[in-house]
């Protein structure tokens, strides 16, 4: 790669930043960039501090000019992948998918094939929305990685843009089922909290006491389990994290989340237990409100089973 090839992002370590490690010091700076591929720019000679070659043991000192030439982002040609969809709906306007955990929604850095989209282009063909683009065809809001349930796709401009509104109106309503360590104080409420990205940890959101996005969502305790609860959340926004970061804040994390919560090994899943439940929202076109339930996933069945609950009343 010619270094022309590569745009420049130039970090000063801060006071928090002395004697860490070269390679910790990237993975958690605003680059939001993981471990691995960190450790890639440092072997193909991407990174110098103060002018001069690093290597990833390398301890940082206060104010040190650290320099990362990042490559120029891989162009994507996404090619229709035929992967099994949970279509709960589908109409000439838009359609609900029931999304598996561990599939990510769109195209990016790390995530060339098997993602939603590239299922949706295969299922539907040309007939997706344009409004997100060549990346993000009809997507109109998305989940994580490894949360599992509902997401709405547009199929054309008109639906993605009443759609859209309805996200921003708050037409449209979305309910969670989450297993959490704890019981959250009092059994319903309602957690306030502006959410941005985590001083020191670039990858995680946090709760922030000044700046940051308002974030707001709405719970209520539905079962007590041993050392854990069932909580059904609402979202009032949609913030990323939103619900992960809102539960981690009243000390009762997501079961399995290995962001936000320790320990995750301890419990039979092996991901954040954390589920899109239910959607209410008004048919783009005929204004017919219309409401979807995605079946409790049997990984979180198990789980709440095994904490003497009874899923039964999700599935």
């Amino acid at each position: 790669m010619k270094e022309s090839d590569a745009a420049p992002r130039a970090l000063t370590v801060p006071a928090e930043g002395a004697k860490v490690r070269l390679d910790k010091f990237l993975a958690s700076s605003e680059l939001g960039y993981s471990r691995s591929y960190v450790q890639k720019l440092l072997n193909d000679g991407m990174v110098s501090v103060n002018g001069q070659a690093a290597r990833s043991s390398q301890k940082l000192k206060a104010g040190d000019m650290v320099e990362v030439k990042i490559p120029a982002p891989k162009s994507l040609d996404i090619t229709p992948e035929d992967i099994h969809l949970d279509v709960v709906y589908e109409d000439d306007d838009f359609a609900v998918i029931n999304k598996p955990a561990g599939m990510v929604v769109h195209p990016a850095a790390g995530h060339y094939s098997g993602t939603l989209v590239h299922a949706l282009l295969k299922y539907f063909g040309e007939g997706l929305s344009t409004i997100g683009g060549v990346v993000r065809p009809g997507i109109v809001h998305r989940l994580d990685k490894d949360t599992s349930g509902l997401i709405a796709v547009a199929k054309n401009d008109d639906a993605h843009e009443s759609l859209t509104k309805q996200l921003a109106d708050r037409t449209m309503s979305r309910t969670y089922i989450a297993v959490v360590k704890g019981e959250p104080r009092p059994r319903e409420g309602t957690i306030e909290g502006n959410i941005g990205r985590h001083r020191f940890h670039r990858k995680k959101m946090a709760v922030m006491k000044e700046g940051g996005r308002e974030a707001v969502s709405k719970y209520k305790v539905a079962q007590t389990l041993k050392g854990a609860s069932v909580v059904l959340v609402s979202l009032v926004t949609g913030r990323t994290h939103q619900i992960r970061v809102h539960l981690q804040s009243v000390n009762c994390p997501v079961i399995g989340d290995p962001v936000y919560s320790r320990g995750v090994g301890r419990y039979p899943i092996k991901r954040q237990a954390l589920h899109a439940w239910k959607m209410r929202l008004v048919h783009p076109k005929s204004g017919k409100k219309m409401e979807f339930i995605a079946t409790l996933p049997d990984d979180m069945a198990r789980l709440i089973k095994e904490l003497g609950g009874d899923p039964a009343g999700y599935c």
